[in-house]
């Protein structure tokens, strides 16, 4: 698994310096940017589904089409675990950005976040590094995907953290002037 993310971290690192080497900075204009908000459920698996049924919650990203084909951006949001038993609610708070890749402009859609993940609702709780991969469907107006977290912590505050689930977004677009 660190293999992944570590190949996953360096596909992200090169492909935004790629974008980032361009002799002319982009506008920044209500077609190329867009904020996305959406909803997302996911079910716990490993160690943390000992604690946790299921998981909801909200995504908030702001997108830049760097290409025709490439998006790239910020994101946050707040997940809430749902316990089980006698266990407390606990939650994350992601920081990140993403890369997005689109084919076209309406259809298939893959991409990943990276970042780090705070811990909310547990005294002393330690968030860890976090990736977020995604394959999804694409419109205009909406993003449907399926996606895998992983939060990665050390063993002594509590171990990974991982669900996979389901999601969705909608574009805000910007007011044209």
């Amino acid at each position: 698994m660190k293999k992944i993310v570590f190949i996953l971290i360096i596909l992200c690192i090169s492909i935004s310096v790629q974008l980032v080497a361009q002799t002319e900075p982009a506008e920044i204009t209500p077609r190329n940017s867009w904020l996305k908000a959406g909803l997302n459920v996911g079910v716990p698996f490993g160690d943390i589904s000992d604690v946790s049924s299921f998981t909801a919650g909200i995504d908030l990203k702001g997108q830049l089409m760097e290409t025709n084909h490439v998006g790239i951006g910020i994101t946050t949001g707040y997940n809430h675990f749902f316990p089980k038993n006698d266990f407390d609610a606990f939650g994350t708070i992601p920081l990140g950005v993403f890369i997005r890749y689109y084919p076209q402009t309406t259809g298939f859609f893959l991409g990943t976040d990276v970042g780090y993940s705070f811990l909310t609702g547990i005294p002393d709780g330690e968030g860890g590094f976090y990736v977020r991969p995604e394959v999804g469907y694409h419109n205009y107006d909406w993003n449907l995907f399926a996606f895998y977290n992983g939060i990665f912590r050390g063993d002594t505050d509590g171990g990974a953290i991982q669900y996979a689930g389901i999601g969705a977004t909608y574009n805000i677009r910007f007011n044209r002037k």
